[in-house]
C-alpha cells in the first residue's frame, strides 16, 4: 500500500512561486507514474503534470505547461511541482497520485482514474 503525503501548499499573493512536496512511502515505486491534480471548488479535478518514476519523463497540461515544473529526487521518494506566476485561478486543492500504470503516455497519465492512491491533498490559495 503506498502513502502519498502532500505539503507546501499556502496563501500567497498572484506572482509569487510556490513548490509543493508528495512524500512517498510503503513501497518501491520504480515502475510508478506520479501525477499533480488540482480540484478548485465547484469545478472538476484537473490534470496538471506526472512524472515517471524511474525515467524522470515529464508530462504537462497545456494549461500549466512553461509555468509549472514536476520533478522527482529518488533518493527522497519525493515528487515536487515548482508553481510560478501564480494567479488566482490557480486557487485550489492540489493533490499527487500514483500508480502502476500499464500504458505510457499523457492520454493515460492525465485520467484521474489511473491512479489507485492519493494524498490527502494540500490547499493553495493565490490573492489578487
Amino acid at each position: 500500500q503506498a502513502q502519498l503525503v502532500e505539503s507546501g501548499g499556502g496563501l500567497v499573493q498572484a506572482g509569487d512561486s510556490l513548490r509543493l512536496a508528495c512524500a512517498a512511502s510503503g513501497r518501491t515505486f520504480d515502475s510508478y507514474v506520479v501525477g499533480w491534480f488540482r480540484q478548485a471548488q465547484g469545478k472538476e479535478r484537473e490534470f496538471l503534470a506526472a512524472v515517471t518514476w524511474s525515467g524522470g519523463n515529464t508530462y504537462y497540461a497545456d494549461s500549466v505547461k512553461g509555468r509549472f515544473t514536476i520533478s522527482r529526487d529518488n533518493a527522497k521518494n519525493t515528487v515536487y511541482l515548482q508553481m510560478n506566476s501564480l494567479t488566482p485561478e490557480d486557487t485550489a486543492v492540489y493533490y499527487c497520485a500514483a500508480d502502476v500504470i500499464l500504458y505510457s503516455g499523457i492520454v493515460y497519465y492525465a485520467q484521474s482514474r489511473s491512479y489507485r492512491y492519493w494524498g490527502q491533498g494540500t490547499q493553495v490559495t493565490v490573492s489578487s
